[in-house]
């Protein structure tokens, strides 16, 4: 294994040990992983408490810590052993070719190296809700350009501070000018309410999350095009590099007539002003890879900026 520097794991330690006071991890009794029943997608829409706010920032610092202290080397001695201390050693890893438990999710950090050298983890939001947290980041040789490297957005599950579940989403940022003419990045948080709007309660936020889910799965399972002149901003920010802000967009691509297969939301979270949507097309076979992870938020009542990644596969 690789040698530690020694200035590397002092601040490292540090971050780990206060991560663990805060999630009060009893490694006596490890988590596991819920085994999926025979043919399950274990994709299911139960989150557990909701409306838990002490779980959800413990978990939230579980996951930030992973980033943090085991993407920069994660083949190191110090990185195997914190992934062995926060993920379960049979937790279920989704998606083809996926490797469960620790191991499987260091292997992903470092395919995520070796794919682009150089990078670094630029966590751009990350969110909890019950026993979720979803993070959107940049796989990023340059934390100073967003516009290089690929996009990701990964979904943890946890159960007593440790990581029993998980799902992974990528995409290279494409380049060059964007088709819509859009000039805000994959990540950028562009929408400032005209007057302060008050942090949401874990009430709002799951008032938030029933209704941007409803209003994805009127558009895109039902394909009802009237929900974004009842649920969208006219001019809400679109961060597809493909799309241009602003519901004409859209509303022009659904009357098109240009066919795709119905698409509903199987996961789902939300946390401050914005929820997260993982899809799956309608009729999707048990071990279908997930289609897309979508970041909506919202705020006064209407869907004012969007954010997604789609693997190409």
């Amino acid at each position: 294994m690789p040698l530690i520097d020694s200035r590397h794991l002092t601040r490292t330690a540090a971050l780990v040990a206060g991560a663990v006071v805060v999630a009060g991890l009893a490694l006596a009794a490890p988590a596991t992983a819920a085994t999926p029943a025979t043919g399950s997608t274990a994709q299911v829409t139960d989150a557990g408490n909701r409306l838990d706010a002490g779980t959800e920032h413990r978990n939230t610092c579980v996951i930030r810590t992973l980033f943090a202290a085991t993407f920069d080397d994660p083949r190191s001695e110090f990185s195997q052993k914190l992934a062995k201390w926060f993920v379960a050693p049979d937790a279920v890893a989704h998606g083809a070719g996926a490797a469960s438990g620790p191991q499987g999710l260091l292997a992903q950090f470092a395919a995520d190296r070796d794919r682009v050298p150089g990078a670094r983890a630029v966590i751009k939001h990350i969110a909890a809700d019950g026993d979720l947290v979803a993070v959107h980041w940049q796989i990023a040789p340059d934390p100073s350009d967003e516009r290089r490297g690929d996009a990701a957005v990964d979904l943890f599950r946890l159960r007593g501070g440790r990581v029993v579940e998980r799902w992974s989403l990528e995409q290279a940022i494409p380049t060059g000018t964007p088709a819509s003419g859009n000039t805000n990045t994959m990540f950028s948080d562009l929408y400032h309410p005209s007057e302060p709007t008050p942090t949401p309660t874990e009430e709002q936020e799951e008032q938030n999350r029933v209704f941007a889910v409803s209003a994805y799965e009127t558009l895109f399972r039902d394909k009802d095009v009237s929900i974004l002149d009842r649920a969208f901003d006219p001019a809400y920010l679109q961060h597809n590099s493909v799309a241009p802000n602003g519901t004409a967009a859209l509303k022009q691509f659904f009357l098109s007539g240009i066919p795709f297969p119905a698409q509903q939301s199987v996961i789902s979270l939300s946390d401050g002003d914005i929820v997260w949507t993982f899809s799956q097309a309608v009729g999707a076979k048990p071990g279908d890879p997930l289609l897309a992870a979508d970041l909506f938020r919202v705020d006064g009542g209407l869907i004012r900026e969007h954010w997604d990644v789609v693997p190409t596969s």
